[in-house]
Formats: structure tokens, C-alpha cells, sequence
């Protein structure tokens, strides 16, 4: 949590809880709308209301809600109150653990489970799970215990989590330099082209849809991010790919595989819950209804996590199985491409 008031010189001491940089390409915009569609759930009135209220800077300064937005603009909204977040309450939510020592703590997320408490999840996350079954973890930079990178609210598999003041420091300079192993299992749509290839591109907000990650050209935007691929099964309509991950950046596979034509399979929020590929015939459009029901959320699994040990300095690496939604999914479309010829368009 930031606490940067003096700046300000309010008699009243305001808590940060959210902070953007508007970025190189945006267009001229009122405030309240470019916020609209940044903060989830929020709506214009509530905005507006905070913009009345005095609650919300632009490079330092407070701004009305007719302010026009410009490219460069630091936003910050300050509250009366600290962020729910960083009042964590413990609950007892079961937690898969694949390995644990003094240091370092390994976690099998399963889908839908937030990593950490945020704008309209501030209970049942894995941060609240992790308060009740460990005592003292270290709080990160953005104030969060154990927590040393996160995947999201969707996608399984592995995390691993810091016990230790030390093994955090340790841990989070590995994936600082990009030492750290992450290998992803993802179920896209078409058939990918090349048997390997690597995905470059700078990663930031779409410029139109403030809840997606886009990929852009100009090296300026966003941040650097590698992605290399490998095909392991195709099913005609949709490839079975595995990521491994050089940067770890929000939403990277998501983004990077829709920037090349293959959202993964039932990402909502990039279009892969729509039928991409395929015939038109009602019997087809039935099977991927089963199938999205079968695995309703994007296909993505964090499998594969390596690091070295912050006390010993072994190499460890952990696998984790696909989980029983996935499976299915692709039992689905093993049966299917057995019986079908699928013809790409």
C-alpha cells in the first residue's frame, strides 16, 4: 500500500487504490469514461462522485471528471479509507500442495481461484487460504504475503509461494531475470501452422478494451514480452500447444496467441468462447458446447515450474498433471478428430 499524501497536502490522510499511466497511443478522453472501462465494475456516477469528492489526481493534481486524458497522464484515485485488500481476512480454504519446506511453499491452483484480493474479490482467495494455514509469510512489494508471481483467476496449475523474507528476495530476482522455468499447456483454436515458433511483442492495455492486454509494434508501449510454442496434438479446428514463458507479463499466452490468430479455447475475454473454427452444422456447434461446458473457462494450465532453491541453490523442478476439466476437454477432441475430417477455411 502507498500511503504518498504529502505531495498533496490534504488535511485528511488518503490511501492510494489504483494508479494507471495512460499510455503513448490513447486518444483524447474524458476521465470518467477512460476509467469506466479500466476499474471492474465500476460505473461513471461512482466515478464522477469520486471526481467531485476531490479523490481523484492526474500527475499529482486534482481533476474534475471532464478532464480529458492524454497520453503520459499518470492517474491516481486516493480514498479515505486503505484498500480492502490489504486487509486480509484468513479463511480456511483447502490448498493443494505439491511440495513444502522451510523456504518455499508450492501450490496446484485449481481453476477459479483468485491468487489475490482485489476490486470486487476481497474474500476467498488464495492470499486469504494462505493466512489461515501459515503464519508470518513476508509481504511482497505491492504488500501481499508469500506471493512472488500469480497466474490468473482461470487458469491452474503452479505457483510458488516465499515462506521467508530471504527465499521472496531470492525467488523474485529469478523471475526478474527470467532464470525461473514456466512451461503452459493451452488448448487454442485453428490449426497452428508451424510445429515451434516464438511470439515477440510489447504487452499493454488495448487501447479500447481497458480489460484486455494487446500486443504493440512500437517499443515505447507497454513491456517486452517472449513467448515460445510448441505443437503437441492437433485436432483439425483446435491445437494442443505447450508455452514456455521468457517474460512473464498480465495475460501474455492470452494476448500473444490472439495477436497470431489462436485465442485460446473459451477465453471469454478474448474471444475464444465463440466458435472460431469449424463447419456450420448443429451437430458440430453442439460438440463445442459440450466441450465449453466440459471446461468452462480458458484452456490454460500452468504445468511446469522450475527455480533454484533460496537455501540450497538446487535447481528444482515441479510438474503437475492437467486438471480432470482440461482432460476431458481434450478427450473430447481426441474422439472427435478421430471420426471427423476437419477441412481448414
Amino acid at each position: 500500500m502507498s500511503n504518498n499524501t504529502e505531495s498533496f497536502d490534504l488535511e485528511d490522510e488518503l490511501f492510494e487504490h489504483y494508479k494507471f499511466e495512460v499510455p503513448k497511443g490513447q486518444a483524447f478522453l474524458r476521465i470518467d469514461k477512460y476509467l469506466m472501462g479500466l476499474i471492474p465494475n465500476a460505473t461513471r456516477n461512482k466515478i464522477q462522485n469520486a471526481a467531485s469528492s476531490g479523490n481523484i489526481f492526474v500527475n499529482d493534481e486534482i481533476v474534475k471528471s471532464n478532464y480529458k486524458v492524454k497520453p503520459f497522464d499518470v492517474i491516481t484515485i486516493m480514498l479515505s479509507h486503505p484498500p480492502f485488500e490489504n486487509h486480509v481476512l484468513p479463511e480456511n480454504i483447502p490448498l493443494d500442495i505439491v511440495y513444502e519446506d522451510d523456504a518455499v511453499l508450492l501450490i496446484n491452483k485449481p481453476p477459479g481461484l483468485v491468487v489475490h484480493p482485489g476490486h470486487g474479490n476481497y474474500t476467498g482467495t488464495l492470499v486469504n487460504a494462505l493466512a489461515f494455514h501459515f503464519d508470518n509469510l513476508p509481504m511482497n512489494s505491492s504488500e501481499r504475503p508469500g506471493l512472488v508471481h500469480r497466474i490468473d483467476k482461470d487458469t491452474s496449475g503452479l505457483l510458488v509461494i516465499a515462506k521467508t523474507e530471504a527465499a521472496m528476495t531470492h525467488l523474485a530476482k529469478q523471475f526478474e531475470a527470467k532464470t525461473t522455468e514456466r512451461e503452459y499447456m493451452a488448448l487454442v483454436w485453428g490449426n497452428v501452422a508451424n510445429d515451434a515458433g516464438t511470439i515477440e511483442g510489447n504487452l499493454a492495455r488495448h487501447l479500447k478494451d481497458r480489460m484486455q492486454m494487446a500486443v504493440f509494434d512500437d517499443p515505447e508501449i507497454g513491456k517486452p514480452a517472449i513467448t515460445h510454442y510448441k505443437v503437441l496434438e492437433r485436432f483439425g479446428y483446435v491445437t494442443l500447444i505447450s508455452c514456455q514463458l521468457e517474460t512473464g507479463r498480465t495475460h501474455q499466452i492470452r494476448a500473444h496467441m490472439k495477436h497470431i490468430g489462436h485465442p485460446l479455447f473459451n477465453d471469454e475475454r478474448y474471444g475464444g468462447h465463440l466458435i472460431l473454427k469449424g463447419t456450420t452444422f448443429t451437430k458440430y456447434k453442439q460438440f463445442i458446447d459440450n466441450c465449453f461446458k466440459a471446461l468452462p473457462r480458458q484452456a490454460l494450465h500452468a504445468k511446469t515450474l522450475g527455480f533454484i532453491h533460496p537455501n540450497t541453490g538446487e535447481m528444482m523442478r515441479f510438474d503437475t498433471e492437467l486438471p480432470a476439466d482440461f482432460k476431458d476437454c481434450l478427450e473430447r477432441w481426441r474422439n472427435y478428430s478421430k471420426s471427423h475430417t476437419a477441412e481448414e477455411e
